[in-house]
């Protein structure tokens, strides 16, 4: 049986095709029900989060396994195999490892090095613990992937890059003001009493708001919510629950609003949060043509167009003097009109003129037609064709946000046509993949990387040398039978033997087999934790004609007594 992990990440797809893929707690565990009573499978475990989902199972044949779990992501995520497979990534064996170890550690996270992942891998294996999905490769490999996350963390400063979701959320809807400034004082709703707006509500707390409002649809859990948030300790604020038929009203009396929920339709509507924004300042929310993204855009420097590269370019570079722009008029002084002609039409189009060139000159009368063609346009134009950058587009300032919403849900809970609303700031999980991709990157991240290289070849190896310990448990198991064995017949031959010289024959025996398998074995165990080591279990078991059923048994036995163990220790990770 061999790792394999079939998902879809903000890496790979648009957060529109992961928004519709997302699973619900039931639709997960009906997936990972499906996944191991498939054929190619035996155990399974899903990571769903609001970026990522990813299927992960024991398989015994790749190509089948990866058609069957990619045709149970689509099935139960309800968007069709043709449409997601262009989304989905592969990894096995040691990559599919590796992938889950970086994972661990925040490296394949929006927000590089946020920990909040390492809970996600946790409530992961628990879901797969619970439903007896996992076995004891799942099993090791998800509380490996925890303990690499912790490390990680713990002997690098990849934290300094790294910030959970709701944090770098903030500092979006701050906009490079201090966050703790900007939160000061403001009223704050939170949509929703789960972890993530958990933590969105003590994050806020911290930042000193003055009140943090908690909607959810289980009032009890709001309640709770606000209950320790009232009582927790530094960062006491303010705090109380109300039903969800009240956002309505508070989002009217709220400065910030965080909203994370389950839903699979939208929470906040376009027309709702125009009714609030109204309702704070007594005039229509107006709808802009451009929302604050595409602003964003138009404001950023643009880049010459593709055509003002030096492809295709059909003037000599190598002629060209040092200093001079292949696109400005001294690049074409001296040019014959030939060429001048076709270096006006790729400055305009982008490539030359597609007129083949002559090896010999071109008569007076073609020349002065052409000349006179150029003549004729550097007159309408005033000069000879140039491409210059083109000028940034004047924008238009927006009126300062009287509400500012941070979406954190997968699907999302607030309307995309918020963004277009005048005197509101949505940031959503697709504008948060747009300013993690400029993030810097942390110095810690390369030593992080390499703390996952060494424990991937830790955890392969360590795998290598437990897939030959059931053989080797079934040699020595054998080789007690055979003892056993041969003692009884011994009994037969001398059946006056007393009880101590019996003991000692059997003493003397049991020795001499355990010397003899000692060397071998644990020579094998060497052999097999190293890369490409798992054909010598199977040349132990043909050696010694070991009974194929009996090491099966040995291993499942193994499995149920970690799987056993696993579910004892659960506990905080």
């Amino acid at each position: 049986m061999s790792l394999l992990v079939v998902g879809l990440s903000h890496r790979s797809a648009p957060v529109s095709v992961l928004e519709r893929a997302s699973l619900t707690a039931e639709a997960q565990n009906k997936l990972l029900h499906d996944t191991v009573a498939a054929e190619p499978a035996d155990e399974a475990a899903v990571l769903a989060t609001c970026n990522r989902i990813e299927l992960y199972a024991d398989v015994d044949k790749f190509h089948a396994g990866v058609a069957e779990l990619s045709t149970l992501l689509a099935r139960h995520s309800g968007v069709g195999l043709e449409e997601l497979t262009p989304y989905l990534y592969v990894h096995y064996e040691d990559r599919a490892v590796h992938h889950l170890f970086s994972v661990a550690c925040g490296l394949d996270s929006m927000v590089v090095g946020e920990g909040q992942i390492l809970g996600q891998i946790k409530d992961s294996l628990a879901r797969a613990q619970e439903l007896h999905t996992a076995g004891r490769l799942l099993n090791d490999l998800f509380q490996q992937a925890l303990r690499v996350g912790k490390r990680g963390h713990s002997e690098t400063g990849i934290d300094r890059a790294g910030q959970s979701l709701v944090t770098f959320g903030l500092e979006q809807l701050a906009a490079g003001a201090d966050v703790a400034g900007w939160a000061r004082g403001k009223k704050a709703l939170v949509i929703g009493a789960g972890s993530m707006s958990s933590l969105a509500a003590a994050t806020l707390a911290r930042a000193g708001v003055a009140e943090v409002v908690i909607a959810n649809r289980t009032f009890e859990r709001a309640e709770r919510l606000a209950q320790i948030l009232t009582e927790g300790g530094d960062a006491q604020v303010a705090a109380r629950a109300v039903p969800m038929d009240a956002v309505p009203a508070e989002l009217t009396r709220a400065d910030v609003a965080v909203s994370c929920t389950g839903a699979t339709g939208l929470v906040l509507t376009a027309d709702a949060v125009a009714a609030a924004v109204e309702g704070r300042t007594g005039r229509p929310a107006a709808v802009e043509e451009d929302d604050d993204r595409t602003r964003a855009a138009k404001a950023r420097p643009q880049q010459p167009p593709a055509a003002a590269g030096d492809e295709n370019c059909p003037l000599d570079l190598s002629a060209v003097q040092p200093g001079f722009s292949v696109m400005g008029e001294a690049a074409v002084a001296g040019m014959d009109a030939a060429t001048l002609e076709q270096h006006a039409a790729w400055v305009a189009g982008g490539t030359a003129v597609d007129r083949p060139r002559e090896t010999g000159r071109r008569s007076p009368e073609a020349d002065a037609e052409l000349i006179g063609a150029l003549a004729a346009t550097a007159a309408s134009a005033g000069r000879i064709p140039e491409a210059r950058r083109p000028e940034p587009v004047a924008v238009v300032p927006r009126p300062q946000p009287v509400l500012f919403l941070l979406d954190l849900a997968m699907p999302r809970d607030i309307d995309a046509a918020v963004h277009r609303l005048s005197g509101v700031h949505l940031v959503d999980i697709e504008s948060l993949a747009e300013a993690s991709a400029d993030a810097p990157m942390a110095a810690d991240v390369d030593q992080v990387r390499r703390i996952v290289a060494d424990e991937v070849a830790a955890f392969g190896a360590a795998q290598r040398a437990a897939h030959i310990t059931p053989t080797v448990v079934a040699l020595r198991s054998m080789a007690a039978d055979v003892v056993a064995g041969e003692m009884a017949r011994l009994e037969g031959r001398l059946p006056g033997l007393d009880d101590k010289h019996r003991a000692e024959i059997t003493q003397t025996v049991k020795r001499v087999v355990d010397k003899l398998l000692h060397a071998p074995t644990v020579r094998v165990k060497q052999l097999a934790a190293e890369p490409g080591g798992a054909g010598y279990a199977d040349a132990l078991r043909t050696l010694f004609d070991l009974d194929p059923e009996t090491v099966a048994a040995v291993s499942r036995a193994e499995g149920g007594r970690n799987t056993e163990n696993n579910g004892k220790n659960r506990g905080p990770a």
